[in-house]
């Protein structure tokens, strides 16, 4: 059997899907490096919802997602912007979604970190609110058990004036936190409304900054994520670090060499790909465990395509595609999202998202996959 497929000039190709997926199966705790996978939502595809809407989850398929992860023996950050923060998800969505979650991790001895923002002020906020803010979600995610996950806050960009009100307000809410946290630093890539985060669009400066807070409480920082899609950097921040904080790649175009690491170390993870990729990166990651570093560059590596395909500019969309590929995998049964945000590609973009996924096997039932991908191709009048 085969498809017809659109390609970025719009001409029709033939492409013939694999009939068996790559086979992969649980096996026993990662020894070498911690790995979280963030996850995304499900949409409640039958709510009477607006774009504008507040958030309807299908809270069924979205836990079982969870479950999927925990299986593999990923951990899950739950509540960042893979699950639409932001972009969709409102802070009393993430604030139901971080309660259940963390109670399900529980339930099944699952890893989880849940994202601490400021994402509940709708409006212009000073940084005495930009406080309070950060602190009501910390509180949350302290009482559900879950670590917390610093976020980057729009709120904070658009409130300081500079350097100084970054070292005050996260030494402030650092010298509160009842156990060390994960400190993120999310690119502008990501979220333009966080250009010049840390007080500077210098990236040199912005560094500096990043580590002097690092620095001043290294015994209330676990870990960081970095997510600026820039290698080098990453690993000079890394070798910067304080003795026992760790580093969690959350670089989309380059996570197998930061995770392989050097001779002077290696990343962890906490990565969006991972969702789609979960029961591949933590076979991957298993190898590494034994100390084949080749063997896991031979799995992980050829997987970059995809996620450079997924995360491409503007890549604050890369939501879109992780969702695609969960609902093609057979995770969710529609292809909807929370503020319609799959409406965010193009036919093109799902096409190759498609033909790249299923060449890596990616898709338990691959006959399932073509059939929806055919579903999706009529809906745009792709006849077969």
């Amino acid at each position: 059997m085969t498809i017809q497929l659109p390609g970025a000039d719009g001409a029709l190709r033939t492409y013939e899907p694999r009939t068996e997926p790559l086979a992969l199966t649980t096996g026993a705790p990662f020894t070498s490096r911690t790995v979280f996978s963030a996850a995304h939502v499900v949409a409640d595809p039958f709510a009477d919802t607006t774009p504008d809407s507040p958030a309807a989850i299908d809270w069924d398929a979205t836990l079982a997602f969870r479950r999927h992860l925990w299986s593999h023996g990923l951990g899950v950050a739950e509540a960042m912007d893979t699950a639409q923060r932001g972009m969709g998800l409102d802070w009393a969505g993430a604030a139901e979604l971080i309660r259940r979650s963390a109670a399900e991790a529980k339930s099944v001895g699952g890893l989880i970190a849940c994202g601490v923002g400021t994402d509940q002020l709708t409006g212009p906020a000073d940084l005495a609110q930009v406080r309070a803010a950060y602190e009501e979600q910390f509180a949350l995610v302290e009482a559900s058990g879950a670590r917390p996950i610093l976020m980057a806050s729009r709120a904070l960009a658009a409130a300081a004036s500079g350097p100084e009100d970054y070292l005050d307000v996260y030494g402030h809410l650092l010298r509160q936190s009842a156990e060390p946290v994960v400190l993120h630093w999310l690119g502008p890539m990501f979220d333009p409304a966080l250009e010049g985060y840390w007080g500077s669009s210098d990236l040199d400066a912005a560094t500096d900054t990043f580590l002097e807070v690092i620095a001043a409480h290294p015994d209330k920082v676990e870990g960081i994520k970095v997510s600026l899609l820039d290698a080098g950097r990453e690993i000079d921040i890394r070798r910067r670090l304080p003795q026992g904080v760790r580093c969690y790649t959350g670089d989309d175009f380059n996570y197998p060499e930061l995770i392989a690491g050097d001779e002077k170390g290696f990343s962890h993870a906490l990565l969006g790909i991972f969702d789609p990729l979960g029961p591949l990166a933590a076979e991957a990651v298993r190898v590494l465990d034994t100390g084949n570093t080749a063997g896991f560059r031979e799995l992980l590596d050829p997987t970059v395509e995809l996620s450079r395909h997924l995360f491409r500019t503007p890549t604050r969309f890369y939501k879109t595609g992780v969702v695609f590929l969960a609902w093609l995998a057979g995770h969710q049964s529609h292809f909807t999202m929370v503020g319609g945000l799959q409406s965010a590609r193009s036919l093109p973009h799902f096409a190759r998202a498609y033909e790249l996924a299923d060449g890596l096997g990616l898709f338990p039932d691959p006959k399932l996959a073509e059939e929806r991908m055919k579903n999706l191709l009529a809906l745009y009048g792709v006849t077969q």
